[in-house]
Order: structure tokens, then sequence, then C-alpha cells
């Protein structure tokens, strides 16, 4: 079992930047694919970003591309996720969640989840 935290998020003005971290338990981290979901207000849950065991693969959604970075530490435990050029519709709740198959962007495929960190972009 693997316990993920989120932290990073907080207010940024459009075009700003900001780096979210999620530290994880327990001593088999880089056996799972890593990913980072977002839930806006009033919208369902959606995937971001996916990052593999290694860190030599990574996947994104078609609006982050570019200009979201995911990146991983197996050695500190530690997934990264650096937003830039941000905009207001990425404002959301950013969740950390770790899959031990092989999942990409489906929600159903992750195993375990953080509690959420709050990323808000103004106009």
């Amino acid at each position: 079992q693997v316990q993920l935290v989120e932290s990073g998020g907080g207010l940024v003005q459009g075009g700003g930047s900001l780096r979210l971290s999620c530290a994880a338990s327990g001593r088999t981290f880089n056996s799972y694919r890593m990913g980072w979901f977002r839930q806006a207000p009033g919208k369902e849950r959606e995937f971001v970003a996916a990052i593999s065991r290694s860190g030599g693969s990574t996947h994104y959604k078609d609006s982050v591309t570019g200009r979201f970075t995911i990146s991983r530490d197996n050695a500190k435990n530690m997934v990264y996720l650096q937003m830039n050029s941000l905009k207001p519709e990425d404002t959301a709740v950013y969740y950390c969640a770790a899959a031990q198959g092989l999942a990409w962007k489906d929600e159903p495929e992750y195993d375990y989840w953080g509690q959420g960190t709050q990323v808000t972009v103004s106009p």
C-alpha cells in the first residue's frame, strides 16, 4: 500500500507557474505508474498527466501539452507537476494517484489517491 500527500497548490495569476509535489510512502514507489488528475467545480475528475515507473515515458492531456511537465524522483519517492503558462481554466483540485498496473489515462485503473491540492488561477 502507498500513501500520497500533495502540496504546492495556491493562487496564481494567469500566465504564472506552480510546481505541485506528491510525496509517497512505502519502499516500492518505483513499482507504481504515477498520474496527476484534476477536478474543477461542477465537473468530473479528469486526467492531466502520467509517468512510467522509470520516468522514461510520459502522457499528457492535450490542453496541457507544452505547458505542464510531469517528473519523478524514485530515490526520494516524489512525483512532480510543473505547470507553466497557467490559465483560469486550469483552476481545480489536483490529485496525485498511483497505479500498480498499466494505467495511463483511465481513472479506475489507479489504486491509490492523495487528498488533493487546490490550484486557483486568476484572470
